[in-house]
């Protein structure tokens, strides 16, 4: 069974990724890993920023590691928040507060639409791979559902009548851009 880092403490994005990898590998949180300390993220794109996160760990660890960075680009507002979603209400990560200051400045807006973006960065046997996944949707008006985290309350993916927050993980993971960034890399270790 292939050890590897996930470079995350996130408990919900823990959940997620484990249950797209099975039980093929066995998936360490940064704590499970010995690393305690917050990581970077200096860049201004999901890419350099997941690719910063897993350098660190990588670093620190004997391991595969893998790191995500993950946007919520709004056409309306340029495709913000992106880089800043975690924290676009304020450097104290809230959800609450970050899906509220996006209705409010997307308050009288009819375009709606948004997409979330996932990149992953893997680093393994000195190589590093980045895989990305990509779900459209659009924003609604008020919160729905209480499942997952994030901005999850507030998208409809395409093609369906719920939010995320209104849909089992499971139904979640086979749509969401995590997974689809998650099954890439599952089937890019399963190739080596």
């Amino acid at each position: 069974m292939l050890k590897i880092c996930f470079a995350t403490n996130n408990k919900n994005k823990v959940k997620e990724v484990q249950a797209l990898l099975g039980d093929r590998f066995n998936l360490l949180t940064l704590n499970e890993a010995g690393i305690h300390h917050e990581l970077r993220e200096d860049y201004d794109t999901l890419e350099a920023n997941s690719r910063q996160k897993a350098e660190q760990v990588y670093q620190e660890v004997s391991i595969p590691v893998f790191a995500d960075d993950t946007g919520l680009e709004v056409d309306a507002l340029d495709g913000a928040p992106g880089v800043y979603s975690a924290r676009y209400a304020g450097e104290q990560k809230s959800d609450s507060d970050n899906i509220q200051k996006l209705l409010s400045e997307l308050q009288g807006e009819t375009n709606r639409k948004a997409r979330f973006r996932t990149v992953i960065t893997l680093l393994i046997d000195g190589r590093e791979i980045q895989f990305e996944g990509i779900v459209n949707g659009s924003i609604t008006e008020s919160e729905s559902g209480k499942e997952g985290f994030g901005y999850d309350p507030v998208f409809i993916p395409e093609g369906k009548n719920e939010t995320f927050a209104e849909m089992s993980g499971e139904e979640k993971n086979k749509i969401s851009h995590r997974g689809k960034a998650v099954n890439k890399l599952v089937d890019y270790l399963r190739s080596i």
